[in-house]
């Protein structure tokens, strides 16, 4: 059923969590499994600053190495991409190039009011999405 799994990560408590069900997922259908790391441009003036901007290449480099050692201790290979871009939109293309049947991301419980929902990263990949999304309370 699940040939691709896209998983985006950053440094948050949702997305070490999801990393279980992933696990799960990929074991059971014997899927291909891509962890994705975004990092936004720098804000230009006036603009919002990112939310959950990584830091550096360095700290992208590490999240992203421990997150294929983790997965690799369960017997999993994952293969890593990093892409600059607005996380939403860069991880609906990505999903797209790599052919993915699923994504699987945390949830930060943006939704509680309108703004957040329509603010929230989850939300825009939902609506955006080449295929399915699993989100992962």
């Amino acid at each position: 059923m699940f040939k691709t799994v896209l998983f985006p990560v950053d440094q948050s408590r949702e997305a070490r969590e999801a990393a279980e069900k992933v696990v799960n997922i990929v074991k059971t259908y014997s899927a291909r499994l891509v962890i994705l790391s975004v990092v936004e441009p720098p804000a230009e003036e006036g603009d919002s600053p990112p939310r959950e901007a990584m830091a550096s290449p360095e700290a992208v480099a590490k999240l992203l190495s421990e997150a294929q050692a983790m997965f690799s201790q369960q017997g999993i290979e994952a293969e890593i991409i990093e892409r600059e871009g607005k996380p939403a939109f860069t991880i609906c293309d990505v999903a797209d190039e790599v052919g993915a049947d699923l994504i699987v991301m945390g949830c930060r419980g943006m939704g509680l009011t309108d703004d957040g929902a329509s603010e929230s990263v989850t939300n825009r990949v939902i609506n955006l999405s080449p295929c399915a999304v699993l989100i992962v309370p």
